[in-house]
């Protein structure tokens, strides 16, 4: 029998002679012991799987949340046991869906995720983390209300993939790119191939995903609404990276724009000098880990 240590020893023999690339399967963590004293959180990676892109409309088929413990810092010393269930949505599964997520309906017959279990496990989070967020947040707040009540980070849009060298941000391609493949479109293997991401060194800052995260989760934005704004001005909104909001719902249908705090009166003082051209006074919103990535705003 070819034993594992004789396989590696193959990998980095065809590595070394710089025409070959071997991509590892992705294998558990090990447990790394923290220095004494070190400040420990939980955080907890969450992905799901859906029957649709509408979190109003389409149901979770599918939900896998795994904790990890990490350091201030960024580094990564443990990864606990995780959460997979599957669910039976109202309505059939069409077979689009289950062309992405290999979830058919003869799987999810029966099957009921409770949310009372999820809440407890998900309870002692710190921060919680899906590699789109924007789309896991909103689903996930729908079937249980912890998930509002919790700072979330998305390891898709807050890390400068670009600068450390990666030519795009999708999971599949940089856990491909960092030199490990997984078994993909099941929610649990997603959640263990994020934090590898993130307990890996990014290759050209030499921090941690995972650091790089967390300075984004902390940072406060702040989202300007250039409500009722001049028509013959959108051109010069969207050049300044305006974005239009046009859906239903409590916010303004308006251009907006996120900036950093720092940024925040310099942007009110372009709108009413070159925008408004009067005193106005435009909707603001304070964005942090808390409401980022949510409907509230």
């Amino acid at each position: 029998m070819t034993s594992s240590d004789h396989l590696e020893t193959l990998a980095q023999t065809l590595e070394a002679t710089g025409d070959y690339r071997v991509i590892r399967r992705l294998k558990p963590r090990s447990r790394t012991i923290p220095p004494p004293g070190t400040p420990l959180r939980l955080g907890l990676v969450v992905d799901v799987e859906t029957t649709g892109l509408d979190p109003q409309r389409d149901e979770i088929i599918e939900l896998a949340m795994t904790p990890f413990n990490y350091g201030l810092d960024g580094i990564i010393f443990s990864v606990g046991d995780s959460f997979q269930g599957l669910r039976q949505p109202s309505e059939p599964i069409t077979p689009e869906i289950t062309a992405i997520t290999g979830i058919t309906n003869e799987l999810v017959a029966g099957q009921v995720i409770d949310p009372a279990e999820v809440a407890k496990f998900a309870a002692p989070a710190s921060l919680v983390i899906a590699h789109n967020a924007a789309f896991d947040r909103r689903f996930l707040e729908r079937f249980c209300d912890v998930f509002s009540t919790k700072p979330w980070a998305c390891s898709f849009s807050q890390i400068d993939w670009a600068a450390e060298g990666f030519e795009g941000a999708k999971l599949a391609y940089l856990a491909q790119t960092a030199g490990f493949f997984y078994d993909r479109h099941r929610a649990m293997h997603d959640c263990l191939a994020t934090i590898e991401l993130l307990a890996m060194r990014l290759p050209r800052s030499g921090v941690t995903g995972l650091s790089r995260l967390l300075d984004g989760a902390r940072t406060v934005a702040w989202r300007i609404w250039a409500e009722n704004s001049p028509f013959d001005l959108k051109d010069v909104l969207k050049a300044r990276g305006y974005r239009w909001n046009g859906d239903p719902g409590p916010q303004p249908r308006a251009w907006y724009i996120d900036v950093p705090e720092a940024q925040r009166e310099a942007e009110l003082r372009f709108l009413r000098t070159e925008i408004y051209r009067y005193e106005a006074d435009p909707p603001v919103r304070r964005i942090d880990a808390y409401d980022r990535f949510s409907d509230r705003i």
